[in-house]
């Protein structure tokens, strides 16, 4: 067997197909795949089960793959999930397995995500030390299209049933290989509107004729900044944001119509209540005060994710157990963060808990990296593959805690 860590750390677990792991992570990064598309990727894990004799199931919400492991007698189950969507967007890295498609990139981590359960899977495989079953969750299109609500539409809990749920997702700027745990609120909300306001239009110099939809969009734009400081609480966290106006098409003409739109996020449904009920308020008054009519689109698409506190104080002592003396470097609670995740559908479902995996500055990359940042959703990044065994071995860990078998 190969350490796979660079480091002194003695807890972390030895897992012998390093290179083979590092190999499809990159593999599957040159061959990104946007939510529902899928079917290179989810080849790519089923070849390796298949490989490996892990039985599983695909074409599940779709594109996905449910792996299942089971070991001994016990009728305890959970269940781990990684997502393998990329993101439409076009890479700058110009290193060897660099995006293959214009427009397409892994630029979250989502290749290492599913790599990670991969090596998790051979390892559980090979020595199955639990009692239990395991089911590994390789799941579609997170990137803004749901794919965790249509696997829980398509059955997958009825079908692969258990009793805890469990996600992680790399972290840049998080120091290399450190844990970030949080219970409670963990990630936002993700809700986007469209207000469309309706008058009368006509001559540019005849304003008196019309029914002028733009100052009353002008109106409400600005109405609307004043929801988060006056309507919601200053210790629940919100953000809106007006991201477009659309308007008009000629510099004489006022227009019959026109709508802003944008995105708010929070961290609670009664939060998100108050601001869409109070967005629907101001827009119709403000809009009938100008003699416009006006109709809001609010699109509640991602729910908060909030992990329940037992399952995310079991995680972090798996952490800890990880790392022993330097847990206090290492292991830490993280603050709430506003990007949104749709794990919240599962947690909805089961208890569970969402964590993150530090994926640190970005000295990692290759030679031929961009110049930008290594951020998620920055056409820079790349993930770090010094990750894939400290991920492997969370899971693993957890796996075994969790499942735990009998003494003797």
């Amino acid at each position: 067997m190969m350490i796979l860590l660079e480091s002194p750390e003695r807890n972390m677990l030895e897992i012998k197909n390093f290179q083979e792991m590092v190999d499809v992570r990159k593999d599957i990064h040159a061959h990104p795949e946007l939510a529902y598309e899928e079917n290179r990727t989810a080849q790519v894990i089923c070849g390796k089960l298949k490989e490996w004799g892990i039985p599983y199931e695909a074409g599940i919400g779709k594109t996905g793959v449910v792996a299942t492991i089971r070991a001994g007698t016990s009728d305890k189950a959970i269940a781990l999930r990684a997502d393998m969507d990329a993101l439409p967007m076009q890479e700058e890295n110009h290193f060897a397995h660099r995006s293959q498609h214009d427009g397409k990139m892994h630029g979250c981590g989502h290749d290492g995500h599913t790599t990670m359960l991969l090596a998790a899977a051979h390892y559980l495989n090979d020595t199955r030390n639990f009692d239990g079953t395991v089911h590994l969750i390789f799941q579609p299109a997170e990137e803004g299209a749901a794919g965790a609500k249509a696997m829980l539409d398509d059955g997958l809990l009825d079908r692969f049933p258990c009793e805890a749920i469990f996600g992680m997702h790399n972290w840049p700027g998080l120091p290399e290989g450190a844990f970030g745990y949080r219970s409670g609120p963990l990630m936002a909300s993700s809700n986007v509107f469209k207000i469309t306001v309706s008058g009368k239009g006509g001559h540019a110099a005849a304003p008196a004729d019309c029914a002028d939809p733009v100052p009353a969009i002008a109106q409400i734009a600005v109405a609307l900044q004043t929801i988060v400081s006056r309507s919601v609480r200053p210790i629940d966290p919100a953000v809106l944001s007006i991201t477009q106006i659309h308007t008009g098409s000629a510099n004489n003409v006022i227009p019959d119509s026109g709508w802003l739109g944008g995105a708010v996020r929070c961290f609670s449904d009664d939060v998100i209540d108050i601001m869409e009920n109070r967005m629907r308020e101001l827009a119709t008054q403000i809009a009938a005060s100008f003699g416009c009519t006006c109709e809001v689109d609010f699109d509640r698409r991602y729910p908060p994710l909030v992990n329940t506190p037992d399952e995310t104080e079991f995680c972090r002592e798996v952490m800890e157990s990880l790392y022993g003396d330097r847990s206090a470097d290492m292991v830490r609670e993280h603050v709430q963060v506003m990007p949104s995740e749709d794990f919240s559908f599962f947690l909805r479902e089961r208890p569970g808990s969402y964590v993150f995996l530090g994926n640190g500055d970005g000295n990692h990359r290759e030679p031929d990296h961009g110049l930008g940042p290594c951020m998620l959703h920055n056409p820079s990044y790349d993930f770090n593959d010094k990750l894939i065994p400290i991920g492997a071995s969370y899971w693993i860990r957890l796996t075994e805690t969790y499942l735990a078998a009998k003494a003797g």
